[in-house]
């Protein structure tokens, strides 16, 4: 783990905890609600790929701080633009699951509008962040454990959470990560207005969901990609919300079909 202690315009000082490793392609990886456990294996995945894969710890998760300005999913992305010019990055393709997937598109649509932005692809994950008609985003925080990995995954046994067996310090952090979220993503996880702002995005755009997804449902995805244009729709019929978990290697194969597209040689900075 490094920490990067950042001035962010608007924000002000921000340590940012954050994992960097491999070679290659540079890759921002945005966790969603669950923690930056849930994107690790991942992350491991793209490494051995031949991606360079920056990992963030979004401030006030895991038990980092967080400042008490940073409260915004546009805060966050202003973070890490910022993060990615610190380590001297271009061209790096940002990969965001649920939150971190509303946070990568407040990043798609900053780069849309900024020459010589750090980001040049998004790919969406399940993301949170869009308001659609008939088909509403459940309270996150009134779920118990059992029903969030209901609506969560195409397997829900193979994630069940027993609240009993927990750890001490493991329910401590799960704790602690319901009151970060709950302050950057609100019940609603929404954002009234993203869904008006999405035609200004210029950059490249991979939606992916999962079908089995009952936590933002799949008309979500299709709203992302009806809404920014140019932006593909990929479905994974085996996976729910978390896909890198359920189905690691479609999703990874997605990841480098739209890469090995949209990606420009001789970009991404030298390690600091």
């Amino acid at each position: 783990m490094s920490t990067a202690h950042l001035v962010v315009p608007g924000t002000g000082p921000v340590p940012v905890t954050y994992t960097d490793s491999g070679s290659g392609r540079p890759v921002l990886l945005l966790h969603g609600g669950a923690g930056p456990f849930s994107v690790a294996g991942f992350a491991a995945l793209l490494s051995a790929a031949d991606y360079r894969v920056i990992v963030p710890v979004h401030p006030g998760f895991d038990g980092t701080p967080r400042p008490a300005g940073l409260t915004t999913m546009a805060g966050l992305a202003a973070v890490y633009a910022s993060l990615l010019r610190e380590l001297g990055l271009t061209g790096v393709c940002v990969i965001g699951n649920s939150i971190g997937g509303w946070i990568a598109a407040e990043l798609a649509l900053t780069a849309s509008g900024m020459p010589g932005s750090p980001v040049s692809s998004v790919v969406l994950v399940d993301a949170a962040g869009l308001r659609v008609d008939g088909a509403p985003v459940p309270d996150f925080f009134s779920l118990t454990l059992d029903k969030v990995a209901e609506l969560s995954y195409f397997n829900p046994d193979a994630f069940r959470i027993d609240p009993a067996a927990m750890p001490p310090e493991r329910a401590a952090t799960m704790t602690a990560n319901r009151a970060a979220l709950l302050d950057y993503a609100g019940t609603g996880m929404a954002d009234p207005g993203l869904r008006d702002r999405l035609p200004a995005i210029s950059v490249p755009v991979l939606v992916v969901w999962g079908a089995a997804d009952r936590m933002i449902p799949v008309e979500h995805g299709k709203a992302y990609a009806d809404g920014i244009p140019g932006a593909q729709l990929r479905m994974i019929s085996d996976a729910g919300h978390l896909p890198q978990l359920e189905t690691p290697a479609e999703l990874l194969a997605a990841v480098g079909e739209f890469t090995a597209v949209t990606w420009q040689p001789r970009q991404g900075g030298p390690r600091s």
